[in-house]
């Protein structure tokens, strides 16, 4: 270590030693000084206030971007750059020129502050230290929206500029500025982290974790175009102005936005109620909240904005809440990939079962048998026959075929990933004690890994042949089943089946919207006619097994309240079953030959529920628990033959 010289008051810099901090070793010497006020402590604590206060000065341009976007202003320095009019200084003559300027300004210091703090950051960390890695990224990706925003100018897509090539340089730049701020939100965390995060060995949640700065970034640019349109193409009603071929694409996209945002937000929420059961750290707990608060806001925000026409003040929050979301989503990244944090979806030490893994035809076998192909038939029935129903007829053989398809990856995909959730409460259970999820015969990576692709794929399916809002409703049941049953309610309240049941209630939804890119009030009795029926056919269920939910200490109705008050709960859910089929007739939306039908089959309902009522016994509910099947599944095929009539 070097001495400091008796004449020489200044602080000397001193060699750290090698060390260990958690996780992460310092391989390298960093420097440091020996004054009291500036501690290596001190010195990460500055460093990262100086990252954050960067971080938000950076958020500040980007909404004074979106300004100088909707005000028309972004050739006010005519096609000049780096100069503005042709002059170092120019002569301030319009508005426009001081806003383009002013832009110019702000965004040109991006660079030095940048180039600051990463020579501050190479003087703090050692070589490798992923702040530094992050800094240097960002220094460049800072270069790469500086020529950029040359491009647009030289190129005049500035302005009132409608092209898509205009649209797609824009999206490139959007794309860029996400990197930027997310290396420089690494940059932040990783200054006083005492662990690096690894992007590799993650597994299904690494390319849960892709996917959701995918979806952001696919997000954010038809967001961009959509603004861009707006601007550019303003329009009292969007959504009949796209149906027009002879509108302008940036206005047929528009529509888009909304059903994007609503995809990608599901998905997100999927996302982080998975990794706060698969991560369980205090720190993804908060990030996953932050990013979900912020997601919300940014909602209501976009919703304000169509109602009262995007002025331009809320355009620049939606962009800068935009950008906080990405940031967020980007600390759960990191917070969930650090090392030494508990996974909770890799196997235990100690095998479950003395089981080998699966192979060949078994392993297929397994992995379909995550799906559950017995409980998605009857579900996968009520989509099917609400393309007939939707239709009045014969939908298609292509689009029955992949609404069919889609339809059961998306709910297989639900039941793999409840799988995985569950196998601590499996195992306690005589009927799902052999689960490949419980047996480790397919580990709970790989039947994560399997349920994230079945879900892609039946989203992309189901958009690509019907349309997005059915891609969306497949996809909003799945998290309906994981989020708010699974995760939320199955473990903590005996309601769990009464709420969580909306789940079976998604699939006539898609069907219907599969057909209709819309959902009629016919489509809302479909859901509402499952949705109360399923405590019926459930609870019946659960008097039959509910030893095996008393051993799992899962709290449903039987075991929380007993058999008589669980009988009196069926019976109540299977009068108002009755009164809510009947509706959809008194809606005119169906005719006499369907009010026959549905006559006949909530008679029979409510007298199975009345003998069990009388002689709660088993026999009495497996009775009944067989018939709720066999019911739903009349009911839907006579609304069909209904509408197929009519």
């Amino acid at each position: 270590m070097s001495k400091k010289a008796p004449s020489d008051p200044r602080p000397q810099p001193r060699i750290l030693s090698e060390k260990s901090a958690g996780n992460f070793s310092v391989n390298q010497a960093a420097v440091t000084f020996d004054s009291p006020h500036n501690s290596a402590d001190s010195a990460r604590r500055l460093f990262t206030t100086l990252a954050w206060s960067l971080l938000i000065y950076h958020l500040a341009v980007i909404a004074w971007g979106a300004f100088v976007r909707a005000s028309f202003s972004g050739d006010g320095c005519g096609s000049h750059w780096p100069l503005c009019d042709g002059e170092i200084i120019p002569s301030f003559s319009s508005h426009k020129l001081i806003i383009e300027l002013s832009h110019r300004a702000t965004s040109g210091m991006i660079l030095p502050m940048l180039l600051a703090l990463l020579i501050y950051a190479r003087r703090l960390f050692p070589s490798g230290h992923q702040s530094r890695k992050a800094l240097t990224l960002a220094l460049v990706l800072a270069g790469v929206e500086a020529l950029i925003g040359a491009a647009l100018v030289k190129l005049h897509l500035v302005a009132d500029n409608d092209t898509i090539a205009r649209a797609s340089v824009m999206s490139f730049h959007l794309v860029t500025t996400f990197f930027l701020v997310g290396s420089i939100t690494v940059a932040a965390l990783q200054g006083s982290a005492p662990a690096r995060f690894e992007g590799r060995g993650q597994g299904a949640v690494g390319w849960a974790l892709a996917l959701g700065y995918i979806s952001i970034i696919v997000l954010g640019v038809s967001g961009a175009v959509s603004a861009l349109g707006h601007t550019l193409r303003p329009t009292d009603n969007v959504l009949a102005a796209a149906i027009s071929s002879n509108t302008h694409w940036m206005v047929r996209l528009q529509p888009l936005h909304p059903l994007i945002a609503t995809s990608v937000g599901l998905y997100l929420l999927l996302t982080g109620g998975l990794l706060i059961h698969l991560r369980p750290t205090e720190e993804v707990r908060k990030a996953v909240r932050a990013m979900v608060g912020l997601y919300a806001l940014q909602l209501i925000i976009g919703l304000v904005n169509i109602l009262i026409k995007a002025p331009i003040w809320l355009q620049m929050i939606h962009l800068a809440t935009a950008d906080a979301v990405w940031i967020s989503f980007v600390c759960v990244g990191v917070f969930a990939t650090r090392q030494g944090i508990p996974r909770v979806e890799q196997p235990p030490r100690e095998k479950l079962s003395e089981e080998a893994p699966l192979q060949g035809w078994a392993l297929v076998k397994g992995y379909v048998g995550l799906t559950k192909p017995r409980v998605i038939s009857l579900l996968l029935f009520t989509t099917l026959a609400a393309l007939i129903i939707a239709k009045g007829g014969w939908p298609g053989g292509w689009l029955f075929f992949a609404v069919a398809l889609g339809g059961y990856m998306a709910a297989g995909a639900a039941n793999a990933i409840n799988m995985v959730i569950d196998r601590d409460i499996d195992a306690q259970m005589k009927r799902t004690a052999k689960r490949p999820t419980v047996t480790q015969s397919i580990s709970s990576g790989n039947a994560l890994l399997f349920g994230f692709s079945l879900a892609a794929g039946s989203f992309a399916l189901l958009w690509g042949v019907a349309n997005l809002l059915a891609a969306m409703l497949a996809f909003a049941g799945l998290v309906f089943y994981i989020i708010v049953y699974t995760i939320l309610l199955k473990r903590r309240t005996w309601h769990n089946i009464v709420i969580g049941g909306a789940a079976g209630a998604f699939p006539p939804l898609v069907g219907f919207a599969a057909v209709t890119n819309t959902l009629s009030p016919l489509a809302w009795f479909l859901f509402a006619i499952i949705f109360v029926w399923t405590p019926v056919h459930f609870w019946a269920l659960a008097l039959l097994i509910q030893d095996d939910y008393r051993n799992a200490g899962v709290p449903m109705l039987p075991v929380v309240h007993g058999e008589r008050v669980t009988v009196i709960q069926i019976a109540l859910y299977a009068v108002l079953t009755t009164v809510i089929s009947i509706l959809p007739f008194v809606q005119r939306d169906l005719g006499t030959f369907y009010v026959a039908g549905a006559i006949l089959l909530n008679s029979v309902l409510l007298l199975r529920c009345g003998q069990l009522y009388r002689q709660p016994n088993r026999p009495r509910a497996v009775s009944l628990y067989k018939y709720s099947m066999l019911y739903l599944a009349l009911l839907f095929v006579i609304i069909a033959v209904d509408r197929v009539g009519a």
